[in-house]
C-alpha cells in the first residue's frame, strides 16, 4: 500500500514538474510577445491579452502531448474548449492582478514604462496554480 502511495506521489511530482516546464516555455513567449507589442505602442490589456494566448496555445499542445499524456486519447477539440474556459478565467484573474499592480508599480517606481513587468510575474505566480489544478481535475481527467 504504501509503495502504491509512493508511485501515486512521484507521478504526481512529475506531473507538476513538467506542467512547471511546459509553462515556463509558455511564460517566454507570453512575456516575450507582451514586451514586443509594449515597446510597439499596444495598450497593456490588448497586448496582454495577445501574448497570454500565444502561450495558451503552446502550453494545450505541450501539456496534451507530454504532461497529461495518458489523457491525449479524448477528443482534442472538446479538451482545447475546456482548457481555452480554464485559461480565459486564468486570463481574466491575471489581466486584474496586472493592470491593478502595474498601477501600484508604476506609482511605486515613479514611472510607468515597465511598471508591468513586476505585475506581470507575480500575475503569472498566481494563475500558475488555478491553471494546474483546473487542468488536472477537469480538462485532463484520466
Amino acid at each position: 500500500m504504501a509503495t502504491l502511495s509512493t508511485s501515486i506521489q512521484n507521478k504526481e511530482v512529475t506531473r507538476f514538474v513538467r506542467f512547471s516546464i511546459v509553462g515556463s516555455l509558455g511564460t517566454l513567449l507570453d512575456f516575450g510577445v507582451l514586451t514586443l507589442l509594449k515597446l510597439a505602442g499596444l495598450p497593456t490589456l490588448i497586448a496582454n491579452t495577445f501574448s497570454f494566448t500565444v502561450g495558451l496555445l503552446n502550453n494545450f499542445t505541450l501539456n496534451r502531448l507530454w504532461t497529461f499524456e495518458g489523457a491525449e486519447n479524448t477528443n482534442w477539440r472538446k479538451q482545447f474548449l475546456q482548457y481555452a474556459l480554464v485559461s480565459l478565467i486564468g486570463l481574466t484573474i491575471n489581466n486584474i492582478i496586472l493592470i491593478t499592480l502595474e498601477n501600484v508599480f508604476s506609482t511605486l517606481l515613479n514611472q510607468s514604462d515597465w511598471a508591468y513587468l513586476p505585475a506581470k510575474v507575480i500575475a503569472t505566480g498566481v494563475v500558475v496554480f488555478w491553471n494546474y489544478f483546473a487542468n488536472k481535475l477537469w480538462t485532463f481527467k484520466q
